[in-house]
């Protein structure tokens, strides 16, 4: 299944972008207005982002970004065939202040989010990262499936590590230089076990391990900004947050990247996953304790006290 999947999207990838395009638009016609796909999800979590906005304005906002996810998937495909001369035409990255910290000989985590196209900031730090770049991913259900986006993320200096198994294999990696690229903004496995804090003034559980694993090897952080300039082409501008993670407390990283993922979907907030369940954990009492906001934790009333 995987030779053929790969063989027919191979020659797929062949076509040049205005087809590909052509075919986009065919696609967003059928998963945005046949099928449906998570419009409810994605609309739901637009009005909690965006409260401020018209309905004419979110509605806008959820129509690119339609388009936006199908071209992100189009765009991933033809990484099977593109040359490396095209490629850095689409995709600019200053690597000044990067190579400054490999200069340092400094190890580098780089906090990315779910921004599109995050297949084509991959690439973008893997063709010029000078270490051994640690690609973090999620394997996918299907096996050929999973098979085609490995090879697709087989890039330059990349050595990918599944987060299963992470913890077994990425130790190997920290006894030499490197660099290793989190998608920072993901759910937690459980609610209890996040930093909660809010997102869109509405409290998220964040994952804790981008957090806890910088500041355990002491890395460099750097955060990263996907900047769709035009359709096909795309900036990822980096902010180096510390050099010194180990310096940081609990939590503080969290908060720096909330803030900064925040500005960055402001600013372009048609490139964001919005089909992705964000909000899907309610706040609970319990989770107080887990609650790393400078804003005050939301109060929790017993709805059962009928007596207050």
């Amino acid at each position: 299944m995987y030779y053929f999947l790969y063989a027919l999207l191979y020659v797929f990838s062949l076509l040049p972008f205005f087809i590909l395009y052509i075919i986009s638009d065919f696609f967003y016609f059928l998963i945005y207005r046949v099928f449906k796909y998570r419009r409810k999800v994605v609309f739901n979590n637009l009005e909690i982002a965006f409260p401020e906005k018209t309905l004419e304005e979110k509605k806008l906002i959820g129509k690119n970004f339609y388009r936006n996810l199908i071209d992100n998937f189009i765009e991933s495909i033809k990484l099977l065939s593109i040359s490396d001369k095209e490629f850095r035409r689409r995709a600019i990255m200053d690597f000044t202040e990067i190579n400054a910290l490999v200069a340092k000989g400094k190890n580098i985590q780089l906090h990315g989010g779910h921004q599109m196209n995050w297949e084509y900031g991959h690439w973008a730090v893997a063709m010029q990262m000078p270490v051994p770049w640690l690609g973090v991913y999620m394997r996918i259900n299907s096996e050929a499936v999973d098979r085609l986006f490995y090879k697709i993320r087989s890039k330059g200096s990349t050595v990918l590590v599944a987060v299963q198994e992470f913890r077994s294999r990425v130790h190997k990696s920290f006894k030499q230089q490197y660099a290793m690229g989190l998608i920072a903004d993901q759910n937690p496995g459980q609610p209890a076990s996040g930093y909660w804090l809010n997102f869109f003034n509405r409290p998220v559980p964040f994952a804790t391990g981008p957090d806890k694993g910088a500041r355990k090897n002491n890395t460099a952080v750097v955060f990263i900004k996907f900047v769709k300039l035009r359709r096909g082409y795309y900036r990822y501008e980096s902010q180096v947050i510390t050099e010194n993670a180990a310096e940081m407390s609990a939590g503080a990283l969290t908060l720096m990247y909330r803030d900064f993922l925040e500005r960055a979907i402001r600013e372009n907030p048609d490139n964001y996953l919005w089909s992705h369940r964000r909000w899907k954990w309610d706040y609970k009492e319990e989770f107080k304790k887990r609650w790393i906001d400078v804003t005050p934790a939301p109060v929790i009333f017993d709805k059962s006290d009928s007596s207050k």
